[in-house]
């Protein structure tokens, strides 16, 4: 069964599509663009060129979204805590992206999010005035980027009965009231790296995971296929660089000053009904929050730190307990019945990848909290291409900087940027999502394409019901990220394509019944 017609087939990744175009490229014909890492960042690169008319492969040592970008708080920022800070380029730029996401580019996987900060004794009246003239600030910014009013609603402050509606476990001694702001939400990043990856591959890039980079030039690439071991080389006009924290690794002259984001995760029933997210005051910082965030799959995320990382780059970042236990403490000052470490049944770390523009040899006293998130395209004396710093929001404008530099430095035959009125797989208006018929959960994950992840389930009981109980992922949705997706094993299934594995426990429940599709077990179902 191929639920796909027609051009949105091509957009289908998988292990037999990575086979075939592994063997056209390694050794083959030379292509316009070469992209390296497939985070956000890679991807929309990619996505950008293909876009534009250029030939492209996209390589990831790993797998598509594997390092920082599944890592993120979920979140598409409009840019206010930049305003804090003067940088106000970042802030406008934050809102406009925030706005082509919600609005044209991925409007089926990024949704307004509603956060309270409630005004406990601990937020002075100071602090409460200085938080809602922020939030008005933030306004603003949704305003000068063209954003509708429609998709962000306005912040104002609400009464205690609303506060504790919004947030009943907030404690309410002392509570007087409350500030109610809007966000961006992403479903996922994961599944929008996904999107942005399949996007690019309807428009011809060949998309190519468990594909090492070993030696970057300016016309192309040493490489090692992970599976196999075997090497060879790729011929590119252009190279670009977009490996995120490992972008030092591969260009010299880089440097990256990692910054370690970390997030709790909670099961349903820690913190009751939450139909909004939280901003909880960091005491001592005028504008650092500690977020609480509601999963559509039941979970509550609590994040984030931004703490400097000292010494190598892992491949996955460990969630500290030094940190564990500052978010725990943030979290319990304004709950009314305290949380405890047995609560947290996970956690996760990512590293953004900011560019360390301090001195060689000079001292790094500034907090990586106060580091610009402004990215840069670097061109090595060599003329491989680098995009480095930034953050999720602003993907897409740091892919389009880095097309525009290698279309200039390589002379490339390419337009302009198409990407910011470019849909992704799965989006549409939001009177045709509300249409489709399909689980409201599945519309928010897969747009377009849900009437026939269902239809999956639909034909075969097995398929529709829960890889594992108590929570909403079934085993059509991970029979679709192997046909459609590009997942190849068991790690991709759990910690990339679903979320299962950022609970260990609930990762080796669900172990048997996707080995058992991989294995082939039920070989009416097998790709």
């Amino acid at each position: 069964m191929n639920a796909l017609t027609g051009p949105a087939s091509a957009s289908s990744l998988s292990a037999g599509r990575r086979d075939r175009e592994l063997t056209e490229t390694v050794g083959g014909p030379a292509v316009d663009v070469l992209v390296v890492g497939l985070g956000a960042t890679g991807a929309g690169t990619a996505l950008d060129a293909a876009a534009r008319g250029l030939s492209v492969v996209a390589l990831d040592a790993h797998d598509l979204a594997f390092g920082t970008s599944r890592f993120s708080s979920k979140l598409i920022h409009g840019g206010l805590r930049y305003l804090a800070s003067a940088q106000l380029d970042v802030a406008h730029e934050s809102a406009v992206e925030r706005g082509v996401l919600m609005q044209r580019t991925a409007p089926h996987l990024v949704h307004a999010q509603p956060f309270v900060l409630p005004l406990t004794p601990l937020v002075s009246r100071g602090q409460a005035a200085l938080a809602r003239a922020g939030f008005r600030a933030g306004d603003a910014l949704r305003l000068a980027a063209r954003t509708a009013r429609a998709t962000l609603p306005a912040p104002r402050r609400i009464s205690v009965t609303e506060t504790r509606h919004l947030a009943p476990a907030v404690r309410g001694h002392g509570l007087r009231g409350g500030l109610l702001s809007w966000d961006g939400r992403l479903t996922d990043d994961a599944r929008l790296v996904a999107a942005l990856a399949r996007t690019a591959a309807a428009h011809g890039t060949r998309v190519l995971t468990r594909l090492r980079a070993l030696e970057l030039t300016a016309s192309g690439a040493r490489v090692r296929d992970e599976l196999t071991g075997e090497e060879g080389e790729i011929r590119a006009r252009a190279v670009i660089n977009a490996s995120g924290v490992w972008a030092g690794g591969l260009v010299d002259g880089i440097r990256i000053r990692p910054s370690r984001g970390t997030h709790l995760v909670l099961r349903p029933d820690s913190l009751g009904s939450l139909p909004a997210g939280l901003h909880i005051p960091i005491p001592g910082e005028n504008n650092r929050f500690v977020l609480v965030l509601p999963q559509d799959d039941g979970r509550v995320y609590v994040g984030l730190t931004d703490e400097p990382v000292d010494g190598g780059v892992p491949e996955v970042p460990e969630a500290p307990e030094t940190d564990i236990g500052f978010l725990l403490d943030v979290l319990c000052s304004v709950l009314d019945v305290p949380l405890h470490r047995d609560d947290v049944v996970g956690a996760f770390a990512g590293l953004r990848p900011l560019l360390d523009t301090t001195a060689a040899g000079a001292g790094t006293t500034t907090r990586t909290a106060d580091v610009s998130r402004r990215h840069a395209v670097l061109t090595s004396s060599e003329g491989v291409v680098t995009v480095v710093g930034g953050k999720l929001t602003t993907y897409r404008r740091m892919a389009e900087d880095a097309v525009d530099t290698a279309v200039r430095v390589r002379r490339l035959p390419a337009g302009p940027s198409r990407t910011a009125s470019l849909p992704l797989v799965g989006a549409a208006p939001p009177h045709v999502l509300t249409g489709l018929p399909a689980p409201r959960r599945l519309v928010r994950r897969y747009g377009t394409e849900a009437p026939a992840v269902h239809a999956l389930g639909a034909r075969d009981t097995r398929l529709g019901e829960p890889v594992l109980p108590g929570h909403p992922v079934t085993g059509a949705e991970l029979l679709w990220a192997l046909r459609h997706e590009g997942a190849l094993d068991e790690s991709d299934l759990l910690d990339r394509r679903t979320r299962i594995g950022l609970v260990p426990a609930d990762r080796a429940a669900a172990l048997p019944a996707v080995r058992e599709l991989l294995d082939g077990a039920l070989p009416q179902w097998s790709c």
